[in-house]
């Protein structure tokens, strides 16, 4: 029996879970309150420059190919994949930088040109991390973690005794490692999941064989490439996305998801999935029926928020690659001001991308792309006057260690930070990377992907299961569709 389903949001879990359910023969409307499609995800044009918005990394490129291929194609049918080498630069503490190899035997011999007897260790720690990926993305991410006894199977009881949920990430790599620099590389991926090192389950050392086994990638045309790949499957299963499309309320009577309250206009349907931010959804869409209580919201750990400067500039751009790390300075320092002490950190770690030394087309003819990042706590005090303060400290910083002195090259210049997070994506307390992946908010101690009361009402994206990042959002809204496949129909 065919359903009509509504879906709040346009970001990538958003249009994954519309795809399986339309393929699945229901009638699926996604609702996006922004002019332009893909959430974080999104793309804009200024000045002949093309700006990714928000993800600047692909990385487990096998999560998307296992996307398309459920649908008929492959990756290369929307974009040509391009594999970075070195996959990023990072510039250290002592003033030297360190190109990451994308190749392995190269990659061991930096490892062992640092520390004596490395190679070998790195060897077996990817091995063991390869472990981890496999039965992580295979036995325990495309579970809805909805009772725990979904995870009460031999071979995946058997995997969680052998991921170290719980073992702290640096404790466990400190078991393999000592040198500051190989410490400073590894634990770097786990900045993207929202918690230090100390505070993250060793099981994350996934990330590192994502990382330094399956490699940094970059699609040409720009990371939006993906959500236009996403989009045009979604539409030939029958999606209707409708943009400028602002869902005001989420319509529930007797415990029952009723349709959607778009612009003014109450729309029927079926089922209802919200893709917006989770508190969002809970604290201004249903009102008196929330999910959860304003002081659950209030007690979680977010993960950080960023302030982003997307840069056009006249001239090219030496001694620097397409992603670069500066740490420079403290991670601990700055990582006490995101987590421990929200506060604006004196002498920030910051991320530049120059995705213009990849592709051509993202910048005229001469000019450069850069894309800076700051990753912050989320919900401070965010004014023009501060932007522009860290601003002026990133170029500085930016000549400092590279020599590239480009604030009188600048042509186009756009800041985005906590309020625009808030403004343009609902985002609870401005997070720029949903809720962190600590070990009290692992899979069933996710907030859950269906209402726990009101029948036909779901929830997909990274403030849910599996987590943040596009790959697990990819998944999420995998998840919830096959879910509700499952037990609707």
């Amino acid at each position: 029996m065919t359903k009509t389903i509504h879906i709040i949001g346009s970001g990538i879990s958003s249009l994954s879970a519309a795809s399986f359910l339309a393929q699945a023969g229901h009638k699926v409307c996604i609702f996006e309150k922004n002019e332009q499609i893909g959430g974080r995800a999104r793309q804009f044009e200024a000045n002949g420059f093309t700006f990714d918005m928000g993800p600047s990394w692909y990385w487990m490129p096998d999560v998307f190919e296992k996307f398309y291929q459920q649908f008929g194609y492959t990756t290369s049918d929307f974009y040509q994949l391009k594999r970075l080498d070195p996959s990023y630069r990072i510039y250290w503490a002592d003033q030297s930088y360190s190109n990451v190899p994308a190749d392995m035997p190269t990659l061991e011999e930096w490892f062992e040109s640092l520390e004596t007897g490395s190679s070998l260790k790195l060897r077996a720690f990817l091995k063991d991390a390869a472990y981890k990926y496999k039965v992580g993305m295979e036995d325990l991410v495309y579970k809805p973690s909805l009772k725990l006894s979904e995870f009460f199977d031999a071979r995946v009881l058997g995997g969680l005794f052998k991921m170290h949920l719980f073992s702290s990430f640096s404790t466990f790599i400190r078991k393999y490692f000592k040198h500051p620099k190989i410490l400073s590389l590894l634990e770097f991926p786990v900045l993207f999941l929202g918690a230090m090192p100390n505070e993250t389950p060793a099981l994350y050392s996934l990330m590192n064989y994502a990382d330094l086994s399956l490699g940094t990638w970059y699609p040409m045309n720009g990371m939006h490439e993906f959500i236009k790949a996403f989009s045009r499957i979604a539409k030939e299963q029958g999606v209707e996305i409708h943009t400028s499309a602002n869902v005001e309320q989420i319509v529930v009577e007797n415990r029952r998801a009723k349709g959607t309250i778009v612009n003014g206009e109450f729309h029927a349907a079926d089922i209802v999935i919200s893709g917006a931010d989770y508190a969002h959804t809970d604290q201004k869409l249903l009102g008196q029926h929330a999910n959860y209580s304003v002081n659950y919201w209030d007690r979680r750990t977010m993960a950080p928020s960023s302030l982003l400067f997307y840069v056009g500039i006249n001239k090219k751009i030496k001694n620097l690659e397409h992603h670069n790390l500066f740490f420079d300075e403290s991670l601990e320092a700055h990582g006490h001001t995101i987590y421990k002490n929200p506060s604006w950190p004196q002498k920030p770690l910051f991320y530049l991308s120059v995705p213009s030394l990849t592709d051509k087309k993202v910048a005229p003819k001469g000019q450069e792309n850069l894309f800076f990042l700051i990753p912050l706590a989320p919900n401070l005090n965010d004014d023009e006057q501060t932007r522009e303060k860290y601003f002026n400290l990133l170029l500085k910083r930016l000549k400092d260690l590279t020599g590239n002195d480009i604030k009188d090259n600048i042509v186009f210049k756009r800041s985005f930070c906590v309020n625009d997070f808030k403004s343009e994506y609902n985002a609870f307390k401005g997070n720029a990377y949903g809720l962190a992946n600590t070990l009290r908010q692992t899979a069933i101690l996710k907030p859950r992907m269906k209402h726990k009361k009101i029948k036909d009402l779901y929830y997909t994206g990274q403030l849910t299961v599996p987590g943040p990042g596009v790959p697990p959002s990819i998944v999420s809204g995998e998840v919830v569709a096959k879910h509700i496949l499952k037990t609707h129909f």
